[in-house]
């Protein structure tokens, strides 16, 4: 069986957890804000935040940013539904903004389209949050541009694409945005198991999340109601959640971290390698900007012309040869829940088309040449 995707774990790796079980702490331990500083230094940020997956730190993100009840916060349609959740937690209301069918990602124009018509009505978002799919940024330059002009807070839920770049700069260096969430999910381009990060260049933000990913916790004097009692003393002064990342994983993430940029040239050359391949098919990968360097954490690839029955049978066609092809993302506006917020079909015909063609096909540092020959094969077989 061939996978969409997968980790890569090396003895280096192992050993790096077998040292920290073997050490005096399995958690709240020093390798934690070693892994912080180790990403902000990455990403030319100038402050980290670990938590125990992407939607949490994603979770705390919006609530850093003010988000509560009667907010709005857009997202697109295409993506998880963490990206959609995390302002739900918050007691916030939720839109999205269409996509631009040939990156997959936000649309630059649907996006000022909607917030002219926001601003005559006064329902601008407090928060956006656009998303870099497969691990290209979006136009995160236009982006910033309405940020100032419509007054809202950006946080790229770059979950996708750590390693990636954006006008030659590390995605995560927050040049256009006030936060970044990175996933280090199994699939995702390095792994601490499960976890994620928020990077900041704020200081106060990056602050604030360190609170509430510890039950709103300080032991800092000056943010205190009233004088320490001692050395042991701290004091709950928000509602925080135990969103920690363990010592464990953030040993692992270190390691993986020294592999990234080979991890995510390797994908590069593995995606260059399928476009080459579907040029002569009726399939079209997804349109990279010239602004971008993707970490091609997922390679998709859209079935043009195809009626749904044959999308359907393509993706089952490749499964049948043992071939793990998926669909990055079912419209989160579509999913039961959303549609019970009052969403429909045909409020973003875009993402729905995209939903309609695209395919997701097997991508990962250690993939062979034989198997991704395997795969091409399967595809022009099948299409």
């Amino acid at each position: 069986m061939i996978p969409y995707g997968k980790q890569t774990i090396s003895e280096h790796d192992i050993d790096a957890v077998v040292e920290v079980l073997k050490s005096d702490w399995l958690t709240q331990g020093p390798k934690v804000p070693a892994f912080e500083q180790a990403i902000a230094d990455y990403c030319g940020a100038n402050f980290a935040c670990a938590t125990n997956s992407a939607t949490s730190a994603l979770h705390i993100a919006c609530l850093t940013l003010g988000v509560g009840e009667n907010d709005l916060v857009w997202t697109s349609p295409i993506s998880f539904v963490a990206s959609a959740n995390c302002a739900l937690y918050c007691g916030a209301q939720i839109d999205f903004v269409d996509i631009d069918l040939a990156t997959g990602n936000m649309s630059v124009a649907a996006l000022a389209e909607k917030l002219t018509l926001a601003k005559q009505n006064n329902c601008l978002p407090k928060v956006l949050i656009p998303v870099h799919l497969a691990g290209q940024s979006c136009d995160m330059q236009a982006i910033h541009t309405l940020a100032k002009k419509y007054g809202f807070k950006v946080i790229e839920d770059a979950s996708h694409a750590i390693g990636a770049k954006y006008q030659n700069k590390s995605i995560g260096c927050c040049q256009y945005s006030d936060i970044t969430v990175f996933s280090f999910h199994p699939v995702k381009i390095i792994t601490s198991a499960e976890g994620g990060m928020a990077v900041t260049n704020d200081r106060v933000l990056a602050e604030k999340m360190h609170r509430l990913r510890s039950h709103g916790i300080t032991n800092n004097p000056e943010l205190m109601t009233e004088a320490s009692h001692g050395p042991w003393y701290y004091q709950q002064i928000e509602l925080g959640y135990n969103y920690r990342m363990t010592d464990l994983q953030a040993a692992l993430g270190l390691s993986q971290l020294t592999k990234l940029d080979q991890f995510v040239a390797k994908r590069n050359e593995l995606a260059l390698t399928y476009d080459r391949a579907i040029n002569s098919l009726p399939l079209a990968h997804l349109t990279q900007h010239t602004d971008c360097y993707s970490s091609y954490h997922l390679y998709i690839v859209r079935l043009i012309n195809a009626s749904k029955e044959q999308h359907k049978t393509l993706i089952c066609k490749l499964r049948a040869h043992n071939i793990i092809s998926h669909l990055h993302y079912i419209p989160i506006h579509l999913q039961p829940y959303y549609k019970a917020l009052g969403f429909n079909e045909g409020d973003f015909p875009n993402a729905e088309q995209y939903y309609q063609q695209a395919i997701t096909i097997p991508l990962y540092p250690a993939m062979t040449t034989d198997e991704q020959l395997e795969v091409i094969s399967a595809i022009r077989q099948s299409v």
